[in-house]
């Protein structure tokens, strides 16, 4: 695979925690901003790279393993993810927050925002490319959306208030479907 390609697959992989940083980043004010977007950055990117890797090094045997629930694992972590966020964009402002400064909730957004990149990983073994490429690849195109994308968020979201988080929390529940309903029919 070339370089373009992996790029193409970056961008794809990046969309929901592009979404998820968006939303982040309407909920902070001008203090924290930057942290918000370097650690928003640091974890998506991360997590996309490494359950690439993770799926493309477990290739079949892992396959094999999770092929019966993979679709419904990262069904399950997106639907959940995406309804909360439409959840608390129906909350009063101050109480509507994705905050990308508590490790924990970047630790559980990025965890369901990369089980699709464990999938990509899995096909990847397959068509023996550069694995490790790859990975770097979505990992940097990952972060570099996710950092722009809170300030995205955090300088338009006041446009469409709460809009932009329901937008993004539907983006996740259909992505899930898309997950879910690609695998359900293919099989």
């Amino acid at each position: 695979m070339d370089l373009f390609t992996d790029i193409l697959i970056g961008v794809g992989l990046a969309m929901d925690a592009s979404a998820v940083s968006m939303a982040g980043g309407t909920s902070r004010k001008k203090d924290g901003l930057i942290r918000a977007a370097l650690l928003a950055a640091l974890f998506f990117g991360a997590f996309q790279a490494l359950m690439l890797f993770i799926g493309g090094v477990g290739g079949e045997g892992l396959k094999g393993v999770i092929s019966g629930i993979d679709h419904w694992l990262a069904f399950g972590f997106l639907a959940i993810v995406g309804g909360k966020m439409i959840l608390e964009s129906l909350q009063p402002a101050e109480k509507r927050k994705v905050d990308l400064l508590d490790w924990r909730l970047l630790v559980f957004l990025a965890l369901a925002t990369s089980i699709d990149a464990l999938g990509v990983g899995i096909g990847m073994a397959f068509i023996g490319n550069s694995l490790l490429q790859t990975a770097v690849v979505v990992g940097t195109i990952t972060a570099a959306i996710s950092f722009a994308s809170v300030f995205v968020g955090n300088r338009y979201g006041h446009l469409f208030e709460n809009k932009v988080e329901i937008a993004g929390g539907l983006v996740l529940i259909l992505i899930g479907i898309k997950i879910l309903a690609d695998h359900l029919l293919a099989g």
